[in-house]
C-alpha cells in the first residue's frame, strides 16, 4: 500500500505510542482523583502541558486539552463569539474553512442571531484581507481564519490579518490544525488557535486549544470543572501524553523533513503532468503546504479517480463526497470560484515521513495506467 493520504490522518510515532502504554496499563487513574493512582494521571497531563507550552512558546495555562480539531475549532468559535455578547454579534470568515468552523459559524448565523462576513477567497485561494479590513464593524468579535487549508495545503497570510485584527481590537481564531510539523508555528499572532495529535504522528481523539491567557471563553459543554473551567470531562490521559511525545518528535527535524516532502511533491506533480498535460494545480503553488499537491484531472470524475487508485494500492483523498449516490464537490474549490467540474475531479495527494522515491514513482506509475485505462474505455464508447 502506498499511503498519500496524510493530511487526513498520520500513523502513530513510535514515541508516542511508548509515551501512551503506561497509561493505558498500570498508571490508569482517573487524573481528578486525589489519591495516588490519580496523582500519576495528573503529573502526565501538566507535564503534557508543559512540553506543548514550551514548543508553542506559551504559558501552560494557555493550553486547553480537548478530544481533537473539530472540538477546538467548535470550542473557540462558539466559545468567544458568545463570550459576554447579548444576542447577536458580528463575526467573519470565510466559506474555504473546514466544517468544524463553517457549520459553527452557521449555526450562529441561523439560530443565535449573529451575522456572519463570508470573506471572498480568489482562485489561488487566498482570502481578500482588503475586504477584511473593511469588514470590521464595531459588533465585531471575531475573525476565524485557518493558517492552511485542509485540501488545497494553501497557507494565508496570518501575519497581515492578525495586525488588521489587533489594531482593530477583534479577536483572531486560527484552525492550525495542517500546519503543526510543516511549517513555523507562531501562535503569538492569534488570540486562540486548534490542534489535531493524529495530524502529527499522534494519537486520534486527542487535540488542544491554545487560548491567550488572560481571554474569557464560553464552554460548550457541561459537567465538571476540568481545565480551568473551560472543558469538563475526565481527559484522554494516554492521548495526552501521546500527543506531546509526538509534538516533541516531529518539531526538531521539520525544517530537513519538509524540504524533503517537497521534492517528492514536486516529483510526483512532474510525472502526473507528463502523463496527463490538462492535470491543473488547484491553489496557490508558491504559499503551499509542502506536502500537499491537490490536482483536478478535468474529464474524470475524482469518484472514479479515488476508486482506481485505490485498486492500484495508492491511497488518496479528496474534498468530494459520495451523498445519496450524488458527487458533491469540494467546496473549498467551489468557495475558490473554480468551475464545477474541475471542482468534481479533484484529487489530493499528501505526503509524510514515511513517503518514499520509489511509492512516488510507484504512484506516477499508477496514474499512468489509470488515464490510459480511462482513455481507452472513452474511445471504445466513442466507437461504439
Amino acid at each position: 500500500m502506498i499511503y498519500l493520504d496524510y493530511n487526513a490522518t498520520t500513523p502513530l510515532c513510535e514515541p508516542a505510542r511508548e509515551a501512551m502504554l503506561p497509561y493505558l496499563e498500570r498508571h490508569f487513574g482517573n487524573p481528578s482523583s486525589v489519591h495516588a493512582a490519580g496523582r500519576e494521571a495528573r503529573a502526565a497531563i501538566d507535564n503534557a502541558r508543559d512540553k506543548l507550552a514550551s514548543l508553542l512558546k506559551v504559558k501552560p495555562n494557555e493550553i486547553v486539552f480537548t478530544s481533537g480539531a473539530t472540538e477546538s475549532c467548535n470550542l473557540a468559535v462558539l466559545g468567544l463569539a458568545r463570550c459576554r455578547m447579548e444576542r447577536g454579534g458580528h463575526v467573519i470568515s470565510n466559506k474555504a474553512e473546514h466544517h468544524a468552523v463553517l457549520n459553527a459559524l452557521e449555526h450562529l448565523e441561523k439560530h443565535e442571531g449573529f451575522d456572519v462576513t463570508w470573506l471572498d477567497v480568489a482562485k489561488n485561494g487566498m482570502v481578500d484581507v482588503d475586504q477584511l479590513a473593511a469588514s470590521i464593524r464595531p459588533e465585531t468579535r471575531l475573525v476565524s481564519i485557518m493558517s492552511a487549508n485542509n485540501e488545497t495545503g494553501v497557507i494565508q497570510p496570518m501575519r497581515e490579518i492578525a495586525q488588521i485584527c489587533r489594531a482593530r481590537g477583534v479577536l483572531l481564531h486560527s484552525d492550525m490544525v495542517q500546519v503543526f510539523g510543516k511549517m513555523d508555528v507562531d501562535v503569538s499572532m492569534v488570540d486562540a488557535a486548534s490542534f489535531a495529535a493524529h495530524k502529527f504522528y499522534g494519537p486520534k481523539g486527542v487535540g488542544f486549544l491554545f487560548l491567550r491567557s488572560g481571554l474569557s471563553i464560553e464552554p460548550i459543554m457541561f459537567g465538571g470543572s476540568h481545565e480551568n473551567e473551560r472543558r469538563p470531562g475526565t481527559e484522554n490521559v494516554a492521548g495526552i501524553a501521546g500527543m506531546a511525545a509526538a509534538a516533541e518528535w516531529v518539531e526538531p527535524e521539520r525544517g530537513k523533513e519538509q524540504e524533503r516532502q517537497k521534492q517528492l511533491r514536486d516529483d510526483l506533480w512532474n510525472r502526473i503532468a507528463k502523463t496527463f498535460p490538462e492535470a491543473q494545480q488547484n491553489g496557490d503553488v508558491t504559499r503551499c503546504l509542502s506536502n500537499t499537491l491537490n490536482l483536478s484531472f478535468v474529464g474524470f470524475d475524482s469518484e472514479t479517480l479515488l476508486m482506481a487508485l485505490d485498486l492500484e494500492g495508492v491511497c488518496a483523498s479528496s474534498g468530494s463526497a459520495c451523498m445519496v449516490g450524488s458527487v458533491v464537490a469540494s467546496h473549498v474549490l467551489l468557495a475558490m470560484g473554480l468551475p464545477i467540474e474541475r471542482a468534481r475531479s479533484a484529487v489530493r495527494f499528501s505526503l509524510g515521513k514515511w513517503t518514499t522515491a520509489d511509492e512516488i514513482e510507484a504512484a506516477g506509475a499508477a496514474v499512468k495506467r489509470i488515464i490510459q485505462r480511462l482513455r481507452s474505455r472513452e474511445s471504445q464508447y466513442a466507437v461504439a
